[in-house]
């Protein structure tokens, strides 16, 4: 079972030591700003920095769900080479929102797309699953008939 989840679990470390590495950032603009929590109001270098890890924390939960649903339903291998591009993607959104708002929008873009390609891989995923199970239908046989 383990050989069937290695990749996965592996994308799901990298994705967490990012978004550590977020939270890190949050804390040293803090320092760097004079802004002790709860505010989360200050310049705006510390709003965007702050906007773009809360961004993407919001967003992780559904990465995960959606990285393991693909990588057990459809394909191991594509569902974490779609999980390293998506945390690509993330990285590149980070940097570019604190750099600026509008260096954040090609990143968002890139990896809202690379989620919409993870959820119709797990839709098929699923959808074959469950018509294989439940109807002994096999769409790959069916298609390559």
């Amino acid at each position: 079972m383990l050989d069937q989840i290695h990749l996965l679990a592996a994308v799901t470390v990298l994705g967490v030591l990012e978004q550590a590495y977020f939270f890190l950032q949050v804390i040293y603009a803090r320092r760097l700003f004079g802004i002790s929590p709860p505010k989360v109001s200050g310049p705006p270098e510390f709003e965007r920095i702050f906007r773009a890890q809360v961004n993407s924390s919001e967003y992780f939960p559904i990465f995960l769900a959606l990285l393991w649903q693909a990588g057990l339903f459809f394909h191991q291998g594509l569902a974490a080479a779609l999980g390293l591009l998506y945390l690509y993607g993330r990285y590149c959104y980070f940097m570019g929102y604190r750099a600026s708002s509008s260096e954040r929008l090609a990143p968002i873009y890139f990896s809202t797309g690379v989620l919409w390609i993870l959820v119709a891989a797990s839709a098929l995923g699923i959808l074959h699953s469950l018509l294989s199970h439940y109807m002994g239908l096999n769409i790959l046989q069916l298609l390559t008939a």
